[in-house]
């Protein structure tokens, strides 16, 4: 019989999930954008942490926007970074110290509104992110626009080691 994984993201999402439904998703947001500044700073809204996924939002509002009024470059990268590093961090053992090794954005269309992105890790990649002492794995991420388009393709990949001890 399989253990039910924990670790420190894990306990706090835990943690949200006995806020009041409609409390819930902004308490959570709150908390992990004081855990993570920039993601706190722009604004980032998390509908969804799990092991199995991370929904991650950005709204089309001026501390995001480029200087055509949609959002930013960098703030749809943010978005995508987030919610890849979020998706390993609840599969990634305590002991462990997620970094981004290398981040590849192409930007195809112009973006409309606000912004989702959706990540997710297979089973492989949850057992070898929960059982290799050090490693990397390309995090699948999709990023939409609020018209359904697809407006940047991402490929995240981000690395494992074990964190120093003393």
């Amino acid at each position: 019989m399989e253990q039910t994984f924990s670790n420190a993201f894990s306990r706090i999402v835990a943690k949200f999930n006995k806020v009041p439904a409609p409390l819930r998703r902004w308490a959570r947001s709150k908390a992990f954008g004081n855990y993570v500044k920039f993601a706190g700073t722009a604004g980032i809204d998390f509908e969804e942490v799990s092991t199995a996924q991370v929904v991650c939002h950005i709204r089309n509002v001026s501390k995001n926007q480029n200087h055509i009024k949609g959002v930013h470059a960098a703030a749809m990268a943010l978005l995508a970074e987030t919610a890849t590093g979020f998706a390993v961090g609840m599969n990634l053992p305590d002991d462990k110290l997620p970094l981004l090794k290398s981040m590849k954005v192409e930007y195809k269309k112009r973006a409309q509104g606000d912004m989702k992105a959706v990540a997710a890790l297979t089973a492989e990649q949850i057992d070898a992110v929960r059982s290799l002492e050090k490693g990397d794995v390309t995090v699948p991420v999709t990023v939409t626009d609020s018209a359904g388009n697809e407006p940047i393709i991402c490929e995240m990949v981000w690395a494992w080691i074990p964190k120093k001890r003393g």
